[in-house]
């Protein structure tokens, strides 16, 4: 167990190692100048000269990301470009609406996509099935910021129940939870029809029909609690989907994490901000892909960490 654990954070380290290397590589050929934005449009080219010397901008690729991974490693995520604030300070005020947002999102994902499995799965190859994977498949494929975007139309502008944006009630929470916990309700409502036929034909299934059991006390008592085991571990794997629709919802909603602080660094070319947001992310879908395989034993014996 302990051998498997550590292993796998050592793969992880590499692979933010990687992370890191790529993401630096990228911004580094992106033809904005960070210098310029700081100086403004009417600075002259000599003073750019200088910011970027300050910055160390002018440095070759490796020299600036041997500096940047040097302070990485002693904890530091540098300083912001434009707000002049360390990037760890920015991130960790940010962090609690995300995490939030993030737990929102989960309930409702289980609460929808659960729902609609188990009615899918009981009402196998009936109209109300292939309705319900329908919708399934619609809300996987939908952009988020399109979903964002009807939601707050009907619901904000025309019906008038919930803000439009801001952060700090439970209003504030609903829509934008709503808009990135469809994404997942497809795949949770899916896994869960899957799950829950493949229960319905087990032998002690039909050993509690053949008892005159109900059928609410079935579904309820033995197969529901069967089907929802490979669930459990999805939801360590959901952090990664979570993670890649929170920049753009955040902004649609104007939800103040760590998403609207990555969309406003990279309209600013803010290099520090969009690297430690990047690395951040990372670190939580990495961790949610380790958790998820610690917890799959858990809740069925017969997968073997290896």
């Amino acid at each position: 167990m302990w051998a498997y654990v550590i292993r796998r954070l050592g793969e992880s380290l590499l692979i933010l190692l990687g992370i890191s290397l790529v993401t630096f590589a990228l911004l580094y050929l992106v033809p904005a100048d960070p210098a310029r934005q700081i100086a403004g449009r009417s600075a002259t080219a000599e003073t750019v000269a200088n910011i970027r010397a300050q910055l160390g901008l002018d440095q070759p690729f490796h020299i600036q990301y041997l500096r940047y991974l040097g302070n990485l490693l002693q904890g530091d995520l540098g300083r912001s470009y434009l707000q002049r604030t360390e990037v760890s300070e920015l991130i960790a005020a940010r962090m609690p609406a995300t995490l939030l947002l993030m737990l929102a999102t989960i309930v409702v994902e289980l609460i929808i996509g659960l729902t609609i499995g188990a009615i899918a799965a009981l009402k196998r190859n009936s109209a109300v099935d292939q309705s319900l994977m329908v919708f399934s498949f619609v809300t996987i494929s939908a952009p988020q910021f399109v979903v964002g975007i009807l939601l707050l139309y009907v619901f904000a502008v025309q019906l008038g129940w919930f803000p439009i944006g801001g952060y700090g009630t439970f209003a504030h929470l609903v829509l934008p939870a709503i808009t990135i916990g469809l994404l997942g309700t497809g795949w949770y409502s899916r896994m869960m029809r899957s799950s829950m036929i493949d229960v319905l034909a087990q032998d002690y299934v039909r050993t509690a029909r053949a008892k005159g059991l109900g059928r609410l006390r079935i579904i309820l008592r033995h197969v529901a609690p069967n089907a929802i085991l490979p669930i459990i571990a999805m939801i360590g794997i959901d952090i990664g989907l979570f993670m890649s629709g929170i920049v753009v919802v955040e902004s649609v909603f104007g939800w103040p994490g760590i998403g609207q602080l990555a969309w406003q660094a990279i309209q600013r070319v803010d290099i520090p901000i969009i690297m430690g947001v990047t690395l951040v992310s990372a670190c939580f879908i990495v961790l949610g892909n380790l958790l998820a395989d610690l917890i799959a034993p858990l809740v069925d014996p017969r997968i073997k960490l290896k």
